[in-house]
């Protein structure tokens, strides 16, 4: 009877996955050009290296880049098509690279590539800008089984022809791979194949509001149907994109994270026809910028607001939604001798969606600016939150009777009566999470 196979030594401490430091970068490629039958790639595109440790000591490395621009498997189960792909390609990336140090331990491989997987759409989001919601990687059938990516849950898909891309060229190379994927999100393939780009916070562009793909644009109550009744500010002759298709392009983009008349239409050149035609465009190119920024602002703006305000509440707004009201002072937006404008707005607190934006004249104050601001609105059922100023006995009363919405205001020592009516109620005793409540 053989002796039993000595057991394996426990790791030299808590194993984690961080990104190669820059300083580090030189160790990594020596290391993997040692232990990688493969070597040290060349990524072309978006990459990340990453090192796993226990304790002090390196275990593992892993390289992510770019996706293989075609693979029939991964195609065929996302159910895309090619003009789709080559714009929602950057949202999948690819494991070239996974190695494991000597000597080895058991179930450590899996335990690596979970780690990663956690953090990898975080870490792309912040060096590159967007994140990803696919993981793919080729597993070479003739030295392994894919074992480790199976355990980790990934799915294999099939196995490739055998070819690789050489320049311009795809060159035959006798070795199929078994292809292996991974959804780093619920819904990632609905996200892919979607008629809208995936919401994106990026470094480059605010955090987004609303995933575009959710809004109601068809229909009775959807966007296009909201819009149908906005005067064209143009002339007749040369109109090419309706005027209701280019506002509703700058909305959809707007809540997707654009901030500006470029960022809208480069979103906007990255629809497809069909997203187009969901939109009402009559043409297969969307709108310029040029078109963008002349139409959005001829438009009648405070007209459009009145609209949009209560539609993005209603689509927007879930059951128990807090609105925060809040006013700014809008400085250097003004003559030499005129007032800077104030405006006040009426935000939803999670989705950041402003569905109210009112300009206060200058002999008031936002006292008497709030009833009127939200008076459009359907607030039944939502908390509206705003600073001391607003701590008013009217407008309390209008929020409660006339709105049936909740709210919560701010008591600071000016208004010494209610705060003295507040501490005698010892209301400080029971908040929400307190263990006596």
């Amino acid at each position: 009877m053989p002796p039993p196979a000595p057991r394996a030594a426990p790791l030299p401490g808590p194993l984690t996955v961080r990104l190669v430091r820059a300083e580090e970068r030189t160790r990594w490629q020596a290391t993997l050009v040692q232990h990688h039958y493969l070597g040290c790639p060349r990524p072309v595109g978006e990459a990340l290296w990453y090192v796993a440790t226990a304790g002090d000591t390196w275990v593992g490395l892993l390289a992510w880049a770019t996706a293989a621009l075609k693979c029939h498997p991964r195609d065929a189960w996302i159910g895309w098509r090619p003009p789709l792909q080559w714009r929602r390609l950057p949202f999948v990336v690819n494991n070239v690279r996974f190695c494991l140090l000597p000597p080895a331990h058991p179930n450590l491989a899996s335990r690596v590539l979970a780690l990663s997987l956690r953090r990898l759409s975080a870490d792309w989001e912040w060096a590159h800008g967007h994140p990803v919601l696919l993981a793919e990687t080729f597993v070479d059938p003739a030295r392994f089984r894919g074992t480790c990516y199976r355990a980790a849950g990934w799915c294999c898909l099939g196995v490739t022809r055998g070819f690789a891309k050489r320049n311009m060229r795809y060159v035959a190379h006798g070795h199929p791979k078994t292809v292996w994927v991974r959804p780093l999100r619920p819904g990632a393939v609905a996200a892919l194949t979607a008629p809208f780009p995936p919401p994106c916070a990026g470094s480059r562009e605010d955090a987004p509001m609303l995933d575009a793909n959710r809004l109601p644009l068809e229909g009775a109550g959807g966007l296009l149907d909201l819009l149908a009744a906005v005067p064209d500010p143009r002339h007749r002759r040369g109109v090419r994109h309706p005027v209701r298709t280019v506002v509703a392009l700058a909305v959809c983009a707007a809540v997707a994270g654009a901030r500006s008349f470029t960022a809208i239409a480069q979103w906007a050149r990255g629809l497809s026809a069909e997203a187009l035609r969901r939109l009402g465009a009559t043409r297969r190119t969307p709108p310029s910028e040029p078109t963008i920024r002349r139409v959005l602002q001829a438009v009648d703006a405070d007209a459009l607001d009145a609209q949009l305000g209560p539609w993005l509440l209603r689509v927007a707004a879930r059951p128990g939604a807090a609105l925060s009201v809040d006013g700014k002072t809008l400085r250097g937006s003004h003559g030499r001798d005129q007032a800077p404008p104030h405006l006040l707005s009426a935000i939803l607190h999670q989705e950041a969606v402003v569905v109210a934006q009112a300009a206060v004249p200058p002999p008031t104050n936002e006292i008497p600016a709030l009833p009127a601001l939200l008076a459009p609105l359907p607030l039944a059922g939502t908390v509206v939150t705003a600073d001391a100023f607003h701590t008013q006995t009217a407008t309390a009363r209008f929020l409660v009777e006339d709105k049936q919405a909740d709210y919560v205001f701010t008591v600071k020592e000016n208004q010494a009566t209610l705060r003295a009516d507040i501490a005698t109620l010892r209301l400080d005793a029971f908040p929400p999470g307190s263990r006596d409540h």
